[in-house]
């Protein structure tokens, strides 16, 4: 089944708003097109293919489970903050109608697939909130990918497996967000998963519970794409730092980002972290 699509500026109507929360519920995932102006990504492509040169001359390359899934930063200061991204109007009307009032944004982070790429286990970024549930519980967190290039299976799109953010299996307290072989199959006999084909000026929106996997990437070019996290209202977040100056790009009234404004310069390149690492 194809992850369902919508333009971004039907969401504007009550229609396609309705059309874009209710997939986002039922599937887990919807991607909102033509979403970021096309002159911003081209922006942040390419200063985020510059920086990869930077984090892979670091002791600790910052790899996600395996070599090649880079966890990469996108340049928190100006000329790389774009209201488009930031506070994407269409994304916050969907993931508010998910959430409810008094969204927070308190995660500015990403990942590039490069060449060589090793598939991911397949796990949820956080799963459910309490065990032994038989129905899931509602959404806490929505991820908001903004994919920098053309994704496609050819250059590693995320593998994506719609319909698991309702699975009760993968539990926080449990320790462990990896999904277990034997569920991996039962769930591929009911629905198999998709990487699907994504447009840069996309936005990708994932409950944050639903399993998926980075994927190996066939090209010699990397595939960047940026994370945010938006928060129900009561979450515990930590503070984003951005510079002095720029409060006025994250003013939204529908949604607060979590943010210190500092007066110093701002190291993305020594803060992105591993975890997992196998080699």
């Amino acid at each position: 089944m194809p992850i369902q699509s919508i333009k971004a500026s039907e969401v504007a109507s009550e229609k396609g708003l309705n059309e874009a929360v209710s997939a986002l519920r039922k599937d887990g995932i919807i991607v909102l097109e033509d979403a970021v102006d096309l002159e911003h990504i081209g922006i942040l492509r390419e200063r985020s293919l510059a920086d990869i040169e930077l984090l892979l001359k670091r002791p600790d390359k910052p790899f996600n489970w395996n070599p090649g899934n880079l966890q990469q930063d996108p340049p928190p200061f100006p000329p790389y903050l774009f209201r488009d991204v930031l506070v994407n109007e269409a994304a916050i009307a969907v993931t508010k109608g998910i959430l409810g009032p008094g969204l927070k944004s308190a995660y500015y982070s990403g990942n590039t697939a490069l060449l060589g790429t090793q598939r991911q286990p397949v796990h949820a970024d956080s799963g459910q909130l309490w065990p032994n549930q038989t129905v899931a519980h509602p959404a806490y967190a929505i991820v908001v990918n903004v994919p920098l290039v053309d994704m496609s299976e050819e250059n590693g799109s995320t593998e994506m497996w719609p319909g698991t953010h309702t699975d009760p299996d993968v539990v926080m307290q449990l320790g462990d967000i990896k999904v277990s072989q034997e569920a991996i199959e039962a769930r591929r006999a009911i629905e198999p998963p998709i990487q699907p084909t994504v447009k840069a000026g996309s936005l990708i929106l994932r409950d944050i519970r639903m399993w998926h996997a980075g994927m190996p990437n066939h090209t010699p070019n990397p595939r960047p794409m940026i994370a945010m996290i938006h928060f129900v209202a009561w979450w515990p977040t930590t503070p984003l730092r951005f510079p002095v100056g720029c409060e006025s790009l994250f003013e939204h009234s529908d949604l607060k980002t979590d943010a210190v404004f500092v007066d110093e310069n701002i190291d993305h390149i020594s803060g992105p972290g591993s975890f997992e690492f196998s080699k």
